[in-house]
């Protein structure tokens, strides 16, 4: 009998572009509720590199780690900050 091994798939290895980035957050913003967009941001955040990110947020990489997982109810300033420093902003459409 073969046995195969499974891995547990990791959306962040799949990030390796700007563009891939920002179709995934536009799509997350768009369709998501607040925990997928918190979850989005930590793909992002992993995606580019914890410590880069945590550097350009002012943020620890644990404290970064914490407000991005699961459960956790960051502060809004948290979450601009690492929208940010991934490369993201916040826009409303004119009508």
């Amino acid at each position: 009998m073969v046995t195969k091994e499974v891995t547990k798939f990791d959306i962040a290895e799949y990030l390796d572009d700007d563009v891939m980035i920002l179709e995934y957050l536009n799509s997350v913003l768009e369709d998501g509720n607040a925990e997928d967009i918190k979850t989005a941001l930590g793909h992002v955040a992993k995606a580019r590199g914890m410590s880069k990110i945590a550097e350009e947020t002012g943020l620890s990489r644990p404290s970064l780690y914490k407000a991005l997982s699961h459960g956790s109810k960051p502060q809004f300033d948290t979450i601009l900050k690492v929208l940010r420093a991934v490369g993201g902003t916040l826009n409303i459409p004119t009508a």
